[in-house]
């Protein structure tokens, strides 16, 4: 067998974006939410499915957490330690994912800066492969106050911030990574927002959406849907916050999000000259004594290469590219193969 070794120039590496629906069976937009019944741990989130949980097509599609800085809007976990509650653990939990110590503000912008309490939505990490798509989550929500549709900035900004979690990008009032254009509500900083900030945070790569209780509770023409937030330590669990969330999101029925990956491909340029693998071994062409079968084929030999076998210096076999046809080589005709290998 005879092998031809390849040049550093017959390599090229190109990256590629894909993007694909985040949610279960290719779905772009969940309609329709469902939660399990109540378990151990209801008091720190649930998780919402794509069906009835005993259905066979259901799986978890995101979770739902209510957070506190205060322990406000659940029980205490040890009744002599009033504060050491699963909503302050929450909270807790998720500033240090976001910002990476235990001391930053969660800021929702002008207004709110520095939130007391979150509402996180983790997506399942079944969900997306790399980093959620900035630009295709859509959100709607519906309270006692009307419907707010919610859309990430990715669209209206120039920079993009990036904290510990990887890029940050504000949740507002809009659609499609743009924010509404409607004129400014009275006493918010910017378009899209709300007097108490943002409406929350979009963290796509580590597939988090983070809402902002402050600017959903609030009323009358101030942007919110009238969100209520149980607070305070007499409530048993933070159940009645989530399930609050919930609530409103399965009255909105629209919840809509891509995940996103970058596939590296590395193309492999296999050129075969004229005189090269003009001969094969093949038994239709070689007899077992090593004569050729055809005559004509001593002095005008002809074959039909369909696969491409990569190796290593040990003539190892490592990759094998097989062609849509059999291409036909001779003396006369040369050939440039593109090998493309995804990883």
């Amino acid at each position: 067998m005879s092998f031809t070794r390849l040049d550093p120039s017959d390599f090229v590496v190109s990256s590629d974006s894909v993007t694909a629906p985040a949610w279960s069976n290719n779905v772009t937009t969940l309609t329709s939410f469902f939660t399990a019944s109540a378990s151990n741990t209801g008091s720190y989130y649930i998780d919402v499915y794509n069906a009835s949980v005993s259905a066979t097509t259901s799986s978890i599609q995101f979770s739902i957490a209510y957070g506190n800085i205060l322990g406000s809007g659940s029980a205490p976990i040890n009744s002599l330690i009033a504060q050491n509650t699963p909503s302050r653990i929450t909270f807790g939990q998720y500033r240090n994912l976001i910002y990476g110590d235990a001391e930053s503000n969660v800021n929702f912008g002008s207004g709110n800066t520095a939130s007391i309490d979150l509402i996180a939505l983790p997506i399942d990490r079944n969900r997306y492969k790399e980093s959620l798509f900035p630009g295709t989550f859509n959100l709607y929500l519906s309270g006692s106050q009307g419907l707010v549709k919610l859309t990430d900035d990715s669209n209206d900004i120039t920079t993009i911030t990036s904290v510990d979690g990887g890029r940050l990008y504000n949740i507002v009032s809009g659609s499609n990574g743009t924010a509404a254009n409607t004129p400014l509500i009275t006493g918010a900083s910017q378009r899209g927002f709300t007097p108490s900030g943002s409406y929350g945070l979009l963290l796509p790569d580590i597939g988090l959406i983070l809402l902002n209780p402050k600017a959903l509770m609030l009323t009358g023409s101030g942007g919110g849907i009238g969100l209520v937030i149980a607070s305070g330590s007499t409530v048993g669990d933070a159940s009645t916050n989530t399930t609050n969330i919930i609530t409103s999101i399965i009255k909105g029925a629209n919840f809509q999000l891509n995940s996103q990956e970058t596939i590296s491909s590395d193309y492999v340029f296999v050129r075969v000259k004229n005189q090269d693998y003009n001969y094969t071994t093949n038994p239709s062409f070689i007899t077992g004594s090593g004569t050729l079968i055809y005559s004509n084929f001593i002095n005008s030999p002809q074959t039909f290469p369909t696969t491409v076998g990569l190796y290593n210096d040990n003539n190892e076999l490592l990759a094998v590219a097989k062609m849509s046809k059999a291409l036909t080589k001779d003396f006369t005709k040369e050939a440039l193969i593109r090998v493309k290998l995804d990883f």
